[in-house]
């Protein structure tokens, strides 16, 4: 290998490894401080570089969080819809209509895997407080790249539950999107209400709670509203 080809790989190399040094401070400080608290300054001393740096491999702070999240939900998405249809292929090879719950697992379950790792769960925490920030741009970005899969999530559940509301599986789903968003955000401050210590950090206790709440809440019965309009 010539000299001049080395020089190239090594340059490459280092460059990959500070790209990757610029999104983990990036991520575990909007994760801490939000989007608008954590600035360029905090991010290139946490990462040890320059702000030169960061704008050669992003351009900007709203690059560097569109990037964060590329890099992890694209593989969650695409896990999403590997699962959702292998669900459906299953149902339709039995002749069965996909179960509710099913589809609910599969949708939550790539989610909450990443919280068997520490870098997942810095993720989750970002992920979480990203969701209840009041930023438009960040909601901006979740809904521009990331929505379309819950669409698909909306409508397999509206075909799998024939006898419920549109409007009522909706809001359902709503609420489920809001638990784990406040879950996964961190338990601090349900520990500081209720004055005791939770093993919140332990992700398989995590998974199997929210799961449990998650499917209870999409069986529970209709509002009374809901149901009368129904029957009407």
């Amino acid at each position: 290998m010539s000299g001049k080809k080395r020089g190239k790989e090594s340059r490459q190399s280092g460059g990959t490894e500070t790209r990757e040094k610029i999104l983990d401070a990036a991520e575990a400080l909007f994760a801490e401080y939000g989007f608008e608290g954590a600035s360029m300054r905090m991010i290139t001393a946490r990462a040890g570089v320059n702000l030169a740096a960061v704008n050669y491999h992003f351009g900007s702070k709203e690059n560097l969080l569109c990037e964060i999240f590329r890099r992890r939900l694209a593989e969650i998405t695409e896990e999403r819809r590997r699962r959702l249809a292998q669900l459906q292929r299953d149902a339709e090879a039995l002749g069965k209509a996909v179960r509710p719950s099913r589809i609910v697992e599969a949708f939550f379950a790539p989610l909450l895997e990443l919280a068997r790792t520490e870098g997942g769960r810095r993720f989750l925490q970002l992920l979480g407080r990203t969701m209840t920030d009041p930023s438009a741009f960040v909601r901006h970005v979740l809904a521009k790249d990331y929505g379309d899969v819950s669409d698909e999530y909306l409508e397999a559940l509206y075909r799998s539950l024939p006898g419920v509301p549109h409007a009522e599986i909706f809001w359902r789903f709503h609420f489920m999107l809001g638990a784990v968003s406040y879950a996964i955000a961190g338990a601090g401050g349900l520990q500081q209400l209720a004055g005791e210590s939770f093993d919140d950090h332990d992700p398989a206790k995590l998974e199997a709670r929210l799961m449990s709440f998650l499917l209870g809440g999409l069986r529970a019965p209709l509002p009374d509203f809901a149901a009368q309009a129904h029957a009407g």
